[in-house]
């Protein structure tokens, strides 16, 4: 099944020169460039995830799970700087929201589905996905606590908002050093993952995959900027509110990198690296790509930007760490745990939809 679908997705590239003359040249209706931009990510995130998964066959999976997060989250990062550079501070909070809710809740509960409707029972590293869970119980931390602050101090603390979050930025920054050190370096035989079934007969050269892993990600950040700029006006066209744009569809297609990969991975058994690619992009986007946009704003957009995000994002982050560490914590998955977490993004995607825009503010 999955040879069919191959062909079927390449001729997608043929999107790519479409979407940048209707982009450049005939200047449509930003709805059409909306779809056609979206379609267009669907074979890039397809080669991005081959390429790590061949890149994961020659190193280990820790470190093919880390490069596909990595280059998965660089198109989202040079957005957001772009959004913030403009003074858009509610849309990247609402971005890094939806890149956190979609990993933990879409794209792992699409890959425990996908590949427990193969396998009755996957294993994978219960150490492993319990230390990540610690990571993302700290990012759930870091996060709530600025908004806690918020709502605690009142109108007396906002001079203080951005201090601590700058402050917080840097502890996340070392943190997340520190957890790389520990994954890659002391602690590696905990994240390097277990023989499995199934997989490439041969794998590509490191080169070739590097190649395609940064042709993608050239090609993602092009085809993502293009849709970020179509995505008001397409939502006003069919009638969705600023904040499910920022949180759900941005989102989702932000995601597409991580979502096609840990898929793939996840039907041909090697469910550590499904799981290290969804929560190791989750643990990036907390504690690396939020506290990096935070010190990027004091030189880019008007006014220093906060990590003191609404309450409707604060419950669904906290909500999606929860559910997440608990299906993770066991070490292995079956098919019902991925609708479990598909429900939940479900319900909170129903919740954002219907939230009115008045009542997402802080």
């Amino acid at each position: 099944m999955r040879n069919l679908l191959k062909p079927s997705l390449d001729w997608l590239l043929a999107l790519l020169p479409a979407v940048a003359l209707m982009e450049y040249v005939f200047h449509v209706p930003e709805t059409w460039l909306f779809i056609a931009s979206a379609a267009a990510i669907i074979p890039l995130a397809k080669w991005l995830g081959k390429a790590t998964e061949h890149l994961a066959a020659k190193t280990s999976q820790s470190i093919g799970g880390l490069l596909n997060a990595t280059f998965g989250n660089a198109a989202e990062l040079i957005i957001a700087l772009i959004a913030l550079n403009a003074g858009l501070r509610d849309v990247v909070k609402a971005s890094l929201t939806g890149s956190i809710i979609g990993n933990l809740l879409l794209v792992m509960g699409a890959s425990i589905l996908w590949g427990g409707l193969r396998f009755k029972t996957q294993k994978f590293n219960e150490t492993a996905a319990r230390v990540q869970a610690t990571m993302l119980t700290l990012a759930a931390i870091a996060l709530i606590i600025p908004a806690a602050f918020h709502h605690i101090v009142g109108a007396r603390g906002q001079r203080l908002e951005a201090g601590l979050s700058l402050e917080i930025s840097i502890v996340l920054l070392v943190t997340y050093a520190l957890g790389l050190l520990f994954t890659l370096g002391t602690h590696r035989q905990y994240f390097s993952g277990q023989a499995e079934e199934g997989g490439h007969t041969q794998a590509w050269s490191v080169k070739k995959s590097l190649v395609v892993l940064s042709l993608s990600t050239v090609g993602i950040g092009w085809i993502s900027e293009v849709l970020v700029g179509s995505v008001t006006g397409a939502a006003e066209a069919l009638g969705m509110t600023s904040i499910f744009v920022g949180v759900i569809v941005v989102g989702i297609v932000g995601n597409a990198a991580e979502h096609s990969t840990a898929i793939w991975v996840a039907r041909d058994n090697k469910m550590d690296l499904a799981i290290g690619i969804a929560i190791g992009s989750t643990i990036q986007i907390a504690l690396f790509v939020a506290p990096v946009l935070v010190l990027a704003s004091y030189f880019l957009g008007p006014q220093p930007m906060d990590l003191v995000f609404t309450t409707p994002e604060i419950l669904a982050i906290g909500l999606s760490i929860w559910i997440a560490g608990q299906i993770s914590g066991d070490g292995e998955s079956n098919w019902l745990e991925g609708v479990q977490l598909l429900a939940v993004y479900i319900v909170l995607a129903m919740t954002f939809y219907f939230l009115p825009e008045a009542s997402a503010g802080r």
